[in-house]
């Protein structure tokens, strides 16, 4: 049976974009580096299975032992593989750079296969959520694929938007964030960092943008780091809660697993058809907020960008 056919069973969630190798500066010393798996949207498949959400990972992997490396951790998470495209082409690098005020990131992606990702717009209304977002949504190999799949998503289901923009040699600042901007128009939640508002609509408010995007009917969530987050649910007065306070051991995958943490309750939730994520209770989108900061900080907490369920009642 292939992952078209399989059933999809009710609040799974299909992720698009990006999985490649992290390579994260290692504590053994000046010059070493550490390969771990990651890529926004496959940070996101991985999380939304270990917090039990069913998910689809519908990107491409390679021919390497780097794509060996992210299959395992994929499966190994529980996360579904039988939409993920296949190619004997290397895996895309991306060179980790953690400096104050947050991780830059240097990508090694021409010929890659990470980026030959098949357009999913058929599957797509098979899924209560669609994810989509990332590097893949902005570079030309891909950023078509994505982008169909997203407006599938939009029309016959739930379409949920991190732009997540990065900066690099290898991605076309105008176009790339064209792009990113004409998704979010798609989405019916945005989830974005203030960095991310500021880039993609330079000389506006962060909070600005978000309250522009949802006055159009969205719920948009905007994260700050360690200043905790706001979301904007329509017309509505926003609401904002304060992140959870950690020991901060690892940062690589916070905004990931705040993502996951708002797809899986998403997904859980009675939220109404007829108003949408836009439509919350103020003390829902609250409660959506709460969960997602501490899914979080599950992750700041410990080494490694894998996020688990916060305790019923935990703070």
């Amino acid at each position: 049976m292939t992952g078209a056919e399989r059933t999809v069973p009710a609040g799974a969630v299909l992720v698009t974009g990006e999985a490649l190798i992290d390579l994260v500066p290692s504590p053994d010393g000046p010059g070493t580096y550490r390969a771990q798996p990651g890529g926004a949207p496959a940070n996101v498949a991985a999380g939304l299975a270990r917090l039990a959400t069913p998910s689809w990972f519908a990107g491409a992997l390679g021919g390497d032992g780097f794509a060996r490396m992210i299959e395992e951790w994929l499966v190994s998470a529980g996360t579904e593989l039988g939409l993920c495209a296949r190619s004997e082409l290397p895996t895309t690098l991306a060179v980790a750079d953690p400096g104050p005020h947050g991780t830059g990131y240097h990508f090694h992606l021409a010929d890659t296969a990470t980026f030959r990702l098949p357009d999913h717009s058929a599957e797509a209304g098979r899924f209560a959520v669609v994810y989509a977002g990332g590097v893949a949504a902005a570079v030309d190999a891909s950023a078509d694929a994505v982008l169909a799949t997203a407006r599938a998503g939009a029309e016959h289901s739930l379409l949920v938007v991190d732009p997540n923009l990065r900066t690099d040699r290898t991605i076309d600042p105008e176009t790339g964030g064209r792009r990113l901007r004409e998704l979010c128009a798609l989405a019916q939640v945005v989830k974005a960092s203030d960095e991310d508002l500021a880039g993609l609509w330079p000389g506006s408010d962060p909070d600005e943008s978000a309250r522009r995007l949802a006055a159009e009917g969205r719920l948009v969530v905007l994260t700050r780091g360690a200043k905790g987050s706001t979301a904007y649910a329509g017309t509505a007065e926003p609401v904002s809660v304060p992140a959870v306070p950690v020991e901060v051991v690892n940062t690589i995958g916070a905004g990931d697993a705040f993502m996951t943490g708002v797809l899986h309750w998403l997904s859980t939730a009675d939220v109404d058809r007829a108003t949408g994520p836009a439509g919350l209770a103020r003390e829902r989108v609250a409660e959506m907020l709460g969960f997602a900061a501490r899914v979080a900080a599950s992750v700041c907490a410990r080494s490694g960008t894998e996020p688990t369920l916060p305790l019923p009642g935990s703070d």
